[in-house]
């Protein structure tokens, strides 16, 4: 390695893609629009339980592992080491994408230190989940892809992992290993029944024809490509409050899902981060379990809620789950503000307020004789607060396909004005509809 080139910054402009509120924001197509200005795109958290939808032209594509800069032509894809990676899902995902006639696998670059995803980590979140229930505990509201239980395998140091897979007898080995451990969970303490070995073997075999000429050191190619001036695009799933540790605890996700994450899960320096886009809706919606101060009822036909619900097509990418819908909460996003380091917004989804006579934003909380401005790291606290609200006008005009900030109604524009004010991080882009030429740009992330 040349330690000069170690030294000197690189040419390249890398920009963070994160959620700020519960996921859902619509990531996926601010990363392909951005990807126009990037060279490659990386996911560096999470797994299949992550679901981007592209429109573009009008036909919609659902990602879940790939990342979103698969739709542009030439934009080199990675999956880094902080990805659980299910070698069955991402095969069949990357068949469908072709069959799309996009060239996939001669730009896609799998982090051999990616852990896998197996039959029984899948079976084991199910029947963890279904225990839950029947216990009167509560479920968390997972998606049941077994991807919590693949990263306490990570975490306890007994993961097989991506590079595994290219050695046989010691793959083999270890799956043996592991298989008999998670069996005793899944017979002694989940009362379901056992995995058999043989055919979950000869599955991640064939797997591993597949997947090994996609296998790379991630990391490294990103730093060199950082070097020779490429653009970057680091693309996180799920969102900020849903952090392991900085999110809604325990309804949360498996993974750290915050900008800093992005440096440790692709293997790079935090020194090649330039830039954090923070996305966020318009209003708050949250799939699964867990509190929810500004929520609203979604089954009240004529509400709020419903209005919300119906128009923004409020259904969940991978799992098809109606989302809880609410008002915007200012005060979580100030929290997730702090946590990510945002430099600027991307408010998307504004065109679903349209028609609504007024719109109220949360500004923070009151708990008994306390108040709060940001949102509390106790989810039994915040399950008890009270939203305080500030009420704005609606705007009748539709917003929907707009391109440029001075053709918005005066008062959609005194709303993102307000909501800039309140959260403190200037709005740099605004979505209009979920096609990537719905958009207004008033500060690009990659020349800011």
């Amino acid at each position: 390695m040349n330690m000069q080139a170690v030294a000197r910054p690189g040419a390249g402009r890398n920009v963070v893609v994160v959620g700020t509120q519960w996921g859902d924001e619509g990531k996926g197509k601010i990363v392909d629009w951005l990807t126009d200005n990037a060279q490659g795109v990386v996911r560096f958290q999470g797994g299949h339980n992550a679901g981007h939808t592209l429109v573009i032209a009008g036909r919609k594509t659902a990602l879940q592992l790939i990342p979103s800069g698969v739709m542009r032509a030439g934009v080199a894809c990675y999956i880094g080491n902080g990805v659980v990676v299910d070698p069955a899902h991402l095969l069949t995902e990357i068949a469908r994408i072709e069959a799309l006639g996009v060239d996939v696998r001669s730009r896609l670059f799998l982090s051999e230190s990616c852990p896998l995803i197996l039959p029984f980590h899948v079976e084991i979140d199910h029947a963890r989940e279904a225990l839950r229930e029947t216990s009167g505990s509560g479920k968390i509201g997972t998606t049941g892809k077994g991807i919590g239980p693949a990263y306490e395998d990570k975490v306890a140091r007994r993961a097989l992992r991506v590079q595994d897979l290219k050695h046989p007898a010691r793959f083999e080995a270890k799956l043996r290993e592991l298989l008999e451990l998670h069996n005793a969970e899944l017979v002694n303490v989940l009362r379901a029944r056992p995995l058999a070995l043989q055919p979950m073997l000869d599955d991640a075999m064939a797997a591993a024809e597949q997947l090994r000429p996609l296998m790379a050191d991630v990391g490294y190619r990103l730093f060199n490509a950082h070097l020779e001036g490429q653009n970057l695009l680091f693309e996180g799933a799920q969102g900020t409050l849903l952090d392991i540790d900085h999110g809604t605890y325990p309804y949360v996700t498996s993974s750290n899902c915050v900008a800093g994450n992005a440096a440790a899960g692709a293997g790079v320096g935090p020194g090649m981060l330039h830039y954090i886009l923070g996305i966020t809706k318009a209003y708050t919606t949250r799939v699964g379990s867990g509190p929810f101060p500004t929520e609203l009822d979604i089954n009240a036909p004529g509400s709020v809620g419903h209005h919300l619900s119906s128009v923004g097509q409020e259904r969940g990418t991978v799992t098809g789950r109606a989302r809880r819908c609410g008002w915007l909460d200012a005060a979580a996003l100030k929290r997730s503000m702090i946590i990510n380091g945002v430099s600027g917004l991307c408010i998307t989804k504004l065109d679903v307020l349209d028609g609504l006579q007024e719109i109220r934003i949360c500004t923070g909380y009151k708990l008994g004789d306390r108040s709060f401005d940001v949102l509390p790291l106790d989810a039994d606290e915040i399950s008890a607060c009270e939203p305080v609200y500030e009420t704005l006008p609606g705007w009748s005009d539709s917003t929907a396909g707009l391109t440029n900030w001075e053709q918005l109604p005066l008062k959609a524009r005194r709303y993102l004005e307000r909501m800039q004010a309140l959260i403190g991080v200037p709005i740099d882009m605004v979505s209009t509809g979920p096609d990537r030429v719905h958009t207004i740009l008033l500060r690009h992330p990659f020349r800011a």
